[in-house]
Protein backbone atom coordinates (compact mmCIF):
# COMPACT_ATOMS: atom_id res chain seq x y z
CA UNK A 1 0.00 0.00 0.00
CA UNK A 2 2.93 2.33 0.63
CA UNK A 3 4.16 4.11 -2.44
CA UNK A 4 7.87 4.70 -2.84
CA UNK A 5 8.73 8.15 -4.14
CA UNK A 6 12.49 7.67 -3.90
CA UNK A 7 14.70 10.39 -2.49
CA UNK A 8 12.94 13.75 -2.08
CA UNK A 9 15.41 16.59 -1.76
CA UNK A 10 12.98 19.27 -0.56
CA UNK A 11 12.64 18.81 3.22
CA UNK A 12 9.10 20.24 3.39
CA UNK A 13 7.84 17.92 0.65
CA UNK A 14 9.65 14.98 2.24
CA UNK A 15 7.92 15.61 5.58
CA UNK A 16 4.54 16.05 3.88
CA UNK A 17 4.99 12.77 2.01
CA UNK A 18 5.96 10.98 5.22
CA UNK A 19 2.82 12.31 6.97
CA UNK A 20 0.66 11.36 3.98
CA UNK A 21 1.90 7.76 3.96
CA UNK A 22 1.55 7.37 7.73
CA UNK A 23 -2.05 8.64 7.54
CA UNK A 24 -2.86 6.26 4.66
CA UNK A 25 -1.58 3.31 6.72
CA UNK A 26 -4.36 3.90 9.24
CA UNK A 27 -7.23 5.17 7.07
CA UNK A 28 -8.98 2.73 4.75
CA UNK A 29 -12.32 3.40 3.07
CA UNK A 30 -14.88 0.74 2.21
CA UNK A 31 -18.35 0.66 0.65
CA UNK A 32 -20.18 1.72 3.84
CA UNK A 33 -17.70 4.41 4.93
CA UNK A 34 -15.54 5.55 2.01
CA UNK A 35 -12.40 7.69 2.31
CA UNK A 36 -12.72 11.42 1.59
CA UNK A 37 -9.41 12.51 0.10
CA UNK A 38 -8.75 16.27 -0.01
CA UNK A 39 -6.01 17.52 -2.32
CA UNK A 40 -4.97 21.16 -2.04
CA UNK A 41 -2.64 23.14 -4.25
CA UNK A 42 -1.85 26.85 -4.23
CA UNK A 43 -4.73 27.61 -6.60
CA UNK A 44 -7.17 24.72 -6.52
CA UNK A 45 -8.94 22.09 -4.42
CA UNK A 46 -10.02 18.56 -5.26
CA UNK A 47 -12.18 16.31 -3.09
CA UNK A 48 -12.70 12.65 -3.96
CA UNK A 49 -14.77 10.02 -2.19
CA UNK A 50 -12.94 6.72 -2.69
CA UNK A 51 -13.89 3.10 -2.03
CA UNK A 52 -10.48 1.52 -1.40
CA UNK A 53 -11.74 -2.06 -1.36
CA UNK A 54 -13.07 -1.73 -4.92
CA UNK A 55 -10.46 0.81 -6.00
CA UNK A 56 -13.04 3.24 -7.39
CA UNK A 57 -13.81 6.92 -7.01
CA UNK A 58 -17.47 7.26 -6.08
CA UNK A 59 -17.86 11.05 -6.03
CA UNK A 60 -15.61 13.90 -7.11
CA UNK A 61 -15.77 17.71 -7.03
CA UNK A 62 -13.09 20.29 -7.69
CA UNK A 63 -12.37 23.93 -8.50
CA UNK A 64 -11.15 23.19 -12.03
CA UNK A 65 -11.86 20.92 -14.97
CA UNK A 66 -14.81 18.65 -15.59
CA UNK A 67 -16.46 18.63 -12.15
CA UNK A 68 -15.86 22.33 -11.46
CA UNK A 69 -17.96 23.67 -8.60
CA UNK A 70 -16.19 26.89 -7.58
CA UNK A 71 -13.70 29.26 -9.17
CA UNK A 72 -11.09 29.58 -6.43
CA UNK A 73 -9.48 27.39 -3.82
CA UNK A 74 -10.05 29.76 -0.90
CA UNK A 75 -12.50 29.37 2.02
CA UNK A 76 -15.54 30.31 -0.08
CA UNK A 77 -14.59 27.76 -2.72
CA UNK A 78 -14.01 25.18 0.02
CA UNK A 79 -17.58 25.68 1.29
CA UNK A 80 -18.98 25.21 -2.22
CA UNK A 81 -16.90 22.09 -2.84
CA UNK A 82 -17.82 20.62 0.56
CA UNK A 83 -21.52 21.26 -0.06
CA UNK A 84 -21.37 19.73 -3.55
CA UNK A 85 -19.58 16.59 -2.34
CA UNK A 86 -21.97 16.08 0.57
CA UNK A 87 -25.00 16.48 -1.75
CA UNK A 88 -23.56 13.94 -4.20
CA UNK A 89 -22.84 11.55 -1.31
CA UNK A 90 -26.42 11.83 -0.05
CA UNK A 91 -27.70 10.93 -3.53
CA UNK A 92 -25.70 7.68 -3.29
CA UNK A 93 -26.97 7.04 0.29
CA UNK A 94 -23.55 7.58 1.88
CA UNK A 95 -23.73 9.34 5.25
CA UNK A 96 -20.58 8.08 6.99
CA UNK A 97 -16.98 8.49 5.82
CA UNK A 98 -13.37 8.75 6.98
CA UNK A 99 -11.42 11.95 6.31
CA UNK A 100 -7.98 11.89 4.65
CA UNK A 101 -6.20 15.25 4.76
CA UNK A 102 -3.30 14.00 2.58
CA UNK A 103 -0.53 15.14 4.91
CA UNK A 104 -1.73 18.74 5.07
CA UNK A 105 -2.44 20.53 8.34
CA UNK A 106 -6.04 20.47 9.56
CA UNK A 107 -6.50 24.25 9.39
CA UNK A 108 -7.92 26.77 6.97
CA UNK A 109 -9.36 25.35 3.78
CA UNK A 110 -9.03 21.68 4.86
CA UNK A 111 -10.96 22.38 8.07
CA UNK A 112 -13.58 24.41 6.18
CA UNK A 113 -14.30 21.47 3.86
CA UNK A 114 -14.68 19.06 6.80
CA UNK A 115 -16.89 21.44 8.79
CA UNK A 116 -19.14 22.11 5.79
CA UNK A 117 -19.59 18.40 5.18
CA UNK A 118 -20.46 17.84 8.85
CA UNK A 119 -23.03 20.66 8.70
CA UNK A 120 -24.64 18.97 5.69
CA UNK A 121 -25.11 15.69 7.54
CA UNK A 122 -22.03 13.62 6.70
CA UNK A 123 -20.43 11.86 9.68
CA UNK A 124 -16.65 12.17 9.56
Amino acid sequence: MRKSYGKIKNKRLENENRRKLSIRKKIIGDAQSPRICVTKSNKHLRVQVIDDSAGKTLVSAQTYGKNKVADTGNAEGAKKVGTAVSDLMKKQNLVKAVFDRSGKQYTGVIKTIADTMRENGIQL
